[in-house]
């Protein structure tokens, strides 16, 4: 095989707190059930039966799992070419400690639903680790490509708001969904390098992701203008979560895989990034830490 080939052949990855999996009974449901009938004595069913299962088989039907739906083009055959690299990054996986089970039995990775969640998680950290080599393309939605705050107009009863300074942002009112939200309002409006910022309410903004293999809708927290020293300025989106889920994690998964570089390499829409902020208390600081690296990232 030519060198080139081999080379664009070569996958590798470099795992993060997104590629965790955590496997509960909350996610896959009950792993004991008492069936009893009107008659007779009753039987726990359980999955005890899926220990018998070894990882080496696991690993081969993940490995399989995530060929056939994530490294397949649309009516084409799969890439059997890659099966060895993905088994080895799959093993990775396993091995490194991302799948975590609690209560639950390593071998219900293989249900259908929690399978894709699995591979969601591997095929983004080999997507985000190869940006620089396999850039993301982005696919705009062709009857409805931007979006402004021009257009925001609608009422609400909600009654956790924040009046925002019109120095700032020019819709007169933050809908809270939590405390945690206008806390966020506050530091930003305090910041001084942060040019405007608008809480995403009735503006449209809405990025695609998948939540093992159903189709969602992520709608972010917030945008914020950041002066970083750039001759444009960033556009930094935020994300306030309090519990981190499952679905969380696919969000911020699809966020730093997919949409941020796909619209960055676009180049027509300026500089993206996405942050998360998942504690009130730290917000502050933060907030703080984050645009001090944007900065010192520019004097870099």
């Amino acid at each position: 095989m030519p060198d080139g080939l081999t080379k664009a052949a070569a996958l590798w990855v470099e795992f993060d707190r997104n590629s965790v999996l955590d496997l509960t009974p909350d996610l896959i449901g009950p792993t004991e059930v008492r069936n009893q009938g009107i008659i007779g004595e009753p039987v726990n069913l359980t999955v005890e039966h899926l220990d018998q299962i070894r990882r080496s088989t696991i690993l081969f039907r993940l490995s399989k799992h995530l060929l056939f739906s994530k490294f397949r083009d649309p009516g084409e055959e799969p890439k059997v070419y890659l099966f060895g690299q993905l088994k080895r990054i799959t093993r990775e996986w396993l091995e490194g400690g991302y799948l975590r089970c609690t209560g639950t039995r390593e071998a219900q990775v293989l249900y259908p639903q929690i399978a894709d969640m699995a591979c969601n998680r591997i095929a983004a950290a080999i997507t985000a680790s190869m940006v620089g080599e396999r850039p993301v393309k982005a696919v705009l939605n062709p009857c409805n490509p931007t979006g402004s705050t021009r257009f925001v107009n609608f009422t609400t009863s909600k009654p956790t708001r924040w009046k925002t300074d019109y120095r700032r942002c020019h819709v007169n009112w933050v809908i809270c969904d939590s405390d945690w939200e206008a806390e966020f309002c506050r530091v930003v409006e305090d910041h001084p390098r942060v040019r405007a910022y608008v809480k995403n309410q009735s503006l449209g903004f809405e990025i695609p992701y998948l939540l093992g293999a159903t189709p969602k809708k992520y709608l972010p927290d917030f945008i914020v203008q950041i002066d970083d020293g750039h001759d444009d300025r960033l556009n930094l989106i935020v994300e306030i979560k309090g519990y981190r889920g499952e679905d969380a994690k696919e969000k911020a998964t699809t966020m730093d895989a997919y949409w941020v570089p796909g619209v960055n390499n676009l180049g027509r829409y300026g500089r993206w990034a996405f942050a998360e902020f998942t504690n009130i208390y730290a917000i502050p600081a933060g907030f703080n830490a984050l645009i001090g690296s944007f900065v010192a990232g520019r004097a870099a």
